[in-house]
């Protein structure tokens, strides 16, 4: 941002706006952790992406433009529908308060589709992407770091593949994708760029496949069809 010349703090707006998202994206991850107690990771993917619903029914409150039309919700169905079928198979033998763990998982998924809607809808709209990402990440930090201190997690434990796991979070996820994410939310409707979230969890499949020589199954193909047809329904002219 300073080899740029972009400045680390704007306008107060900015600045209250990124306030609040970084409360909302430490509370997305917080239900998750804490969710993750009582039920499925499977179950928990699929209530998380309930996001982009979240996003179709509060944006057109935020820009009539971005209404979704009959083929594009049909879209956002067919993705959704396509990931629970690709997790189905984490959606037997219930767990003992399995339904708090999925009430977590949902809460934080609308956080996260709320998160989205306090960008677009707020002074972040048109700020500059990196300094959206620092006043997120800035705030959602020590959120975090407070609550796992109260949550009494372990303490952790750094030894190479921990810290290359930390390292490629840093780099990859936290900075290079949010980054592109928050760029994308400035310059093209937020609808249709949620739609591709979908391929987020199939990706998680089809790398274990590649990396972690985990089968892969007509499930897994069904599933990816699925989502792509879906998202070729929410975003085709």
């Amino acid at each position: 941002m300073r080899r740029r010349g972009i400045a680390l703090l704007g306008s107060a707006a900015e600045s209250r706006a990124g306030l609040a998202a970084g409360l909302l994206f430490g509370l997305e991850f917080g239900l998750i952790n804490y969710g993750l107690h009582f039920t499925s990771a499977s179950r928990v993917v699929v209530f998380l992406y309930l996001a982009p619903f979240v996003v179709a029914i509060g944006m057109p409150f935020i820009s009539d433009t971005e209404r979704l039309t009959r083929p594009q919700a049909l879209g956002l169905i067919a993705a959704f529908t396509s990931l629970a079928f690709a997790f189905q198979e984490g959606f037997a033998a219930p767990a003992p308060r399995q339904w708090l763990g999925d009430m977590l998982a949902l809460g934080a998924g609308i956080a996260w589709g709320a998160t989205t809607l306090l960008i677009r809808a707020s002074a972040l709209s048109v700020a500059a992407p990196e300094r959206t990402l620092m006043l997120q990440l800035a705030v959602s930090a020590p959120v975090m770091g407070i609550a796992a201190f109260f949550a009494a997690e372990p303490p952790p434990q750094f030894d190479l593949a921990a810290t290359a796991s930390i390292a490629f979070q840093a780099v990859i996820v936290a900075f290079a994708s949010y980054l592109a994410w928050f760029w994308l939310l400035r310059h093209y409707p937020a609808t249709r760029v949620s739609a591709f979230t979908f391929l987020t969890p199939v990706s998680g499949l089809v790398f274990g496949a590649l990396l972690l020589g985990e089968p892969i199954t007509a499930r897994m193909l069904v599933a990816v069809a699925g989502i792509a047809i879906g998202i070729h329904l929410v975003n085709r002219r």
